[in-house]
């Protein structure tokens, strides 16, 4: 027994990844699914989908490490946050489709609530602002609107979870209701601060709490997979959701430490300690992980486009044919054009969440072409993460501290990215030797609870960097850059 498996399942696809004595990834297998529009702005999954491509992949992974699921010690589970499922509690049948972290039917209704002077209370006891992004009025609407399902959750007969809290009852055959404070803080049906459901949201929202899942350590016994699944049951041991796992994976166990993933979006975590720190800045206020009873808190700051702005070079407007060619384009362009993008395709988030405002770019000339538009696009990351920073900053800071950032997700591999990001939060940015940041969190969540991998500090220890990125630009540059980046926000947000 000397493997752990880690589930990592996502929006677009699922993985399984095996992870050795060492911390070491030996065998992986990935399987895409299907997404479901049903309207302008409705976004669902099958929950038969994401069940089958968690057995799927995890199963092929095992049998390509050439393992037996005897030598695998202990799983692992990270998850696209927010996306909720309903279920009925006999039968494991859900009563409708996956409602996706990115849907917004429930605008209306969140608007309403705010309207009504629900935001500061529900913000108080959560850290959320009232949102369409968050489970619980996506679990209200299932409520509302599927026949028989307000009936079935007031008689006890029904169920709610987020993905992991949905894989852990199928993976144990229905023995286990139960997620983790990551996920349960995501909700916004969860007090942060006194670590319980919140009854006066749940009432608020007319929601049974009984269809509430037990709410555990990030590192904790969930249960064991059944046998029948891989031939021996697996103790589930390490629950986290995704941006919070990749935190873990990262050793930001330091108040003061900072993550950023780079993919489709940006999203960056500050930990900031034992004490929920409120922001003044429209960060969100969440729970980094959970050990042995014990919150760690962090700010978190979400970045609608990063990845997305090459993708739209690609296939937008078709001047790189992949991802990788947008570093020799930007390292071409001419250094006397400064042409800034605003990647705002659909609106900006932290800390401006402007949800209506569109894409622009500045400073064009008739000498403008490819080049100036790849630097343009990967410069965008670094002047969003900035503001992102800032924030953070403003909202939390304690003497003799200074933010360490760590980075990983795509475009992370790129240098040219990540050495103007340095340059202009000019402070050293780090990137690990091992990219698949979420997996080894929740693998690592497992691993140190069943005795197989290391200790807190010992994990933090053996952290490797791949490379260190530090701070070039002088500071009047460095200034002038930003004050341009100011300009085009305040032109792209006043349209």
């Amino acid at each position: 027994m000397t493997h752990i498996l880690a589930i990592d399942q996502g929006t677009t696809s699922t993985r399984a990844i095996l992870f050795d004595e060492n911390m070491n990834p030996v065998a992986s297998a990935q399987e895409e699914f299907r997404q479901i529009f049903p309207n302008s702005g409705w976004v669902e999954h099958d929950p038969a989908d994401l069940w089958a491509t968690t057995a799927g992949t995890c199963r092929a992974a095992i049998e390509r490490a050439g393992l037996s699921s005897r030598e695998v010690t202990a799983i692992g589970i990270t998850n696209q946050r927010e996306t909720t499922i309903v279920w009925n509690a006999k039968t494991g049948k859900p009563v409708y489709n996956a409602i996706v972290w990115q849907d917004r039917r429930t605008a209306e209704y969140c608007r309403s609530l705010r309207d009504s002077g629900q935001g500061d209370m529900i913000a108080d006891r959560t850290g959320l602002l009232v949102d369409p992004y968050f489970s619980g009025t996506k679990l209200r609407w299932i409520l509302e609107n599927v026949d028989g399902a307000r009936q079935a959750a007031d008689q006890g007969e029904l169920l709610f979870g987020t993905v992991d809290c949905y894989l852990i009852w199928k993976l144990t055959g229905g023995k286990v209701h139960a997620t983790d404070a990551t996920n349960a803080a995501r909700t916004m049906l969860y007090d942060i601060r006194k670590g319980r459901w919140s009854n006066t949201i749940c009432e608020l929202l007319n929601i049974p709490m009984d269809m509430l899942p037990e709410v555990k350590d990030c590192a904790a016994d969930f249960g064991h997979a059944r046998a029948d699944l891989f031939g021996h049951e697996i103790p589930i041991c390490g629950v986290a959701g995704d941006q919070q796992a990749a935190t873990v994976g990262q050793a930001c166990f330091t108040p003061g430490m900072l993550k950023s993933t780079y993919g489709t979006g940006c999203f960056a975590l500050l930990n900031t300690g034992e004490t929920p720190v409120v922001s003044k800045n429209r960060l969100l206020t969440t729970i980094a992980y959970q050990l042995d009873g014990k919150p760690t808190y962090a700010l978190e700051g979400s970045i609608f486009v990063a990845g997305a702005v090459v993708q739209w070079l690609r296939d937008g407007l078709q001047i790189i044919k992949d991802a990788a060619a947008t570093e020799a384009l930007a390292r071409d362009a001419d250094d006397n054009q400064d042409v800034i993008l605003v990647p705002a395709f659909v609106g900006l988030g932290a800390p401006y969440w402007n949800p209506d405002c569109r894409g622009a770019v500045f400073g064009l000339t008739r000498g403008s072409g490819p080049a100036e538009m790849a630097r343009a696009a990967l410069q965008s990351v670094g002047f969003q993460t900035r503001d992102l920073l800032d924030a953070m900053s403003a909202d939390w800071q304690v003497d003799g501290v200074q933010p360490t950032l760590r980075v990983d997700g795509g475009m992370s591999a790129n240098d040219f990215a990540m050495q103007f990001l340095s340059d202009i939060i000019a402070a050293p940015v780090d990137r690990p030797k091992v990219l698949e940041t979420t997996a080894l969190g929740a693998a690592w969540l497992a691993g140190m609870h069943v005795g197989l991998y290391p200790d807190q500090e010992t994990f933090a220890k053996g952290w490797a960097l791949d490379k260190q990125f530090t701070p070039k630009m002088d500071e009047d540059q460095r200034k002038s850059k930003y004050a341009g980046w100011k300009k085009a926000i305040d032109a792209t947000m006043s349209v």
